[in-house]
């Protein structure tokens, strides 16, 4: 297993998500892998140098596209060389990084799980704050700006850190609970997309719908499964240290029975789990290191640690 951190968060409402990569590290991510008999490799932080940027376009767009690319280059070469890469940011923006990287390794031969409060499906058209945090999943899936001048033109340069757009039918949201009445629309056209809300969750359970997620992905034929984990999933009473907290997010039970029977699926599955990531974690919010500690503990349950 190969750790990057990506410490950058100009895309966001907030600052400090650029902290967490110390913070998860600080939380003992080595040590909870290595008690399950995994290896941890920590490459350090990839760095996005600041760019010269406009005031007519998106925000921070030519800084935060020299990271993502960065990002996509370091996950693309790890899974090309057989490893298992785990990001650590900083701020959503960087799944579009770290999905271009899974498809640059495997083309269309990969699905990508969301666990987020948000949809993060917004374009500039859309996006009521400009912040391509919650953009960052529209870019995935290749969409229009809806807008024209300088956005578009930065959007098109978004767009291009992904080689070719995720096909809707590979995308999936688990955990959705605050949309934006534009990404609702776009959500409710992703034609054979994997999409489980909260309500869902509350209404069906979380073993119903990991065993309806199991047989989306297993429907699919894809070989690979790229999880990008927002820690404002959770309830702001188990991870107050985020910039994004929504509330009515999963407890604490919920998010370990999620991890377990994830891992109960993959062990039986045709699909394997090929790399995450884990953002949002922002210190500044936080209370003694808590948000990070429960992210370690959510990754070591994936990997097979279990109560009895």
């Amino acid at each position: 297993m190969v750790l990057f951190g990506a410490p950058f968060d100009l895309c966001g409402f907030r600052l400090g998500a650029r902290l967490g990569p110390a913070a998860f590290r600080l939380a003992g991510i080595d040590e909870a892998l290595a008690k399950l008999g995994h290896r941890l490799f920590d490459k350090g932080d990839i760095i996005a140098e600041p760019q010269p940027e406009s005031k007519r376009g998106i925000k921070h767009v030519n800084t935060c596209i020299e990271g993502l690319l960065k990002v996509r280059d370091s996950v693309a070469q790890t899974l090309q060389a057989g490893g298992f890469p785990i990001v650590g940011g900083g701020g959503h923006s960087l799944g579009l990084g770290t999905v271009a990287g899974a498809q640059a390794a495997f083309g269309n031969d990969v699905a990508v799980l969301w666990v987020d409060a948000h949809g993060d499906i917004n374009t500039p058209a859309t996006s009521p704050s400009g912040n391509l945090h919650g953009m960052s999943f529209g870019a995935i899936l290749g969409l229009e700006s809806g807008v024209e001048g300088k956005q578009d033109e930065d959007w098109q340069k978004v767009r291009a850190v992904m080689n070719q757009p995720l096909k809707p039918n590979r995308a999936g949201w688990l955990g959705l609970r605050e949309i934006d009445d534009g990404e609702r629309v776009t959500l409710r056209n992703c034609e054979g997309a994997f999409i489980c809300t909260m309500h869902d969750l509350d209404r069906h359970g979380m073993a119903a719908s990991l065993d309806r997620l199991d047989k989306w992905i297993d429907g699919l034929g894809v070989k690979n499964l790229w999880i990008s984990f927002d820690v404002d999933c959770l309830d702001p009473i188990l991870a107050p240290g985020t910039g994004t907290a929504v509330h009515g997010g999963l407890t604490y039970r919920e998010m370990h029975l999620m991890a377990e029977l994830l891992c109960e699926h993959l062990e039986s599955s045709r699909y394997r789990l090929c790399g995450l990531d884990i953002v949002e974690i922002n210190p500044l919010f936080d209370k003694n290191n808590e948000t990070a500690r429960t992210a370690v503990e959510w990754v070591a349950s994936v990997f097979g640690k279990r109560i009895l």
